[in-house]
């Protein structure tokens, strides 16, 4: 499901961001897609040279696969980047309402010289960060998401009883324009979906940790941090910490959202991280991630494969927080 989920988000993203159609879905081999899954392969090489190179850019030189398939797909990337600002800076229509025709348009209004002024290459590097930041980590947390609702029947069943209520005619069966009403609603107005979207990132976040630089001298709770030091902000540990959380931390509860406990922090929801350098696609992402939710469990209904390990069980990391073996469930038509 993970394969299909990317190619998804990826055409989802390529819209939104730049208001053309990619059809990753119907054509898994275009180049973009190739290139992205080269980006995130995942197996043990790719892993491990991942590792060393967080402790380490001198592992970039060295001449494994890893790396030459990174730069393989780092021009591919490029490449398209290049394209995309291209034809929007050369076909700029003002009446487009995609994200990088908005950041066009400011930056029209902006003198060269100005801080806030965007040259080519920095609008290029927003739209490489869009493509890979904005696709791999949502189909993720969509993945688990659905992972977790098939070994949890009854919170499923919950959830899709308040989809069929807001959204009856997308639930009466699997027409082709299933989804159409969706633009017609607010996802955010569904509480028991965005209590199992927020339990699910808190549970599972796609990004288990983040790693900061200290500028400067500095002190952490009385602790110096000398210029130079790697601090590293474990988000699935805090997202399970019992003194936030309470005793049932470890376990999937979207109710929890309704009764946190007294000692409850915000910062104590770390998948999006807080603050300046928290994720600017936060927003974005959770609106996906319940549109996404919205049209396959008003079709379908998931239920665990028994052929197949418990992936909570083999969680792995490089970039993002993928089951090991990808997520294989059992999917009937409602």
């Amino acid at each position: 499901m993970l394969d299909w989920m990317n190619r998804a988000t990826l055409d989802v993203i390529y819209e939104a961001g730049f208001g053309s159609e990619l059809s990753s879905l119907e054509h898994p081999t275009t180049a973009l897609r190739q290139a992205y899954a080269s980006v995130f392969a995942f197996d043990f090489w790719s892993r491990l040279t991942q590792g060393l190179l967080q402790q380490s850019q001198i592992f970039r030189i060295i001449p494994s696969q890893m790396n030459r398939s990174m730069a393989s797909a780092s021009r591919v990337i490029r490449s398209a980047a290049d394209e995309i600002v291209n034809k929007k800076l050369h076909n700029n229509n003002k009446e487009a309402r995609d994200i990088l025709s908005l950041v066009v348009h400011s930056n029209e209004n902006i003198d060269a010289g100005e801080e806030d002024y965007m040259t080519f290459e920095n609008i290029r590097d927003q739209v490489m960060t869009f493509l890979g930041a904005g696709h791999d980590t949502t189909a993720t947390a969509v993945v688990w998401t659905l992972h977790l609702l098939s070994k949890n029947q009854r919170i499923q069943d919950q959830l899709r009883q308040e989809i069929q209520m807001a959204l009856p005619a997308v639930v009466d069966g699997p027409h082709p324009d299933a989804c159409a009403s969706l633009p017609q609603i607010d996802v955010d107005q569904l509480p028991y979906l965005s209590n199992v979207c927020r339990e699910s990132l808190r549970y599972i976040p796609p990004i288990p940790l983040t790693i900061r630089e200290a500028l400067h001298d500095t002190t952490l709770a009385s602790h110096p941090i000398p210029k130079g030091t790697k601090l590293y902000i474990m988000a699935n540990a805090i997202n399970r910490l019992p003194e936030y959380w309470g005793p049932d931390a470890d376990t999937f509860e979207p109710d929890r959202w309704d009764r946190l406990p007294p000692a409850h922090a915000t910062n104590a929801f770390m998948t999006f991280l807080h603050g300046p350098r928290s994720c600017i696609g936060r927003k974005f992402a959770e609106m996906e991630m319940k549109v996404f939710l919205c049209c396959l469990l008003s079709t379908y209904k998931f239920e665990p494969d028994s052929a197949f390990e418990d992936q909570e069980d083999w969680k792995m990391w490089r970039l993002v927080l993928r089951p090991r073996d990808g997520i294989n469930l059992n999917v009937s038509i409602l």
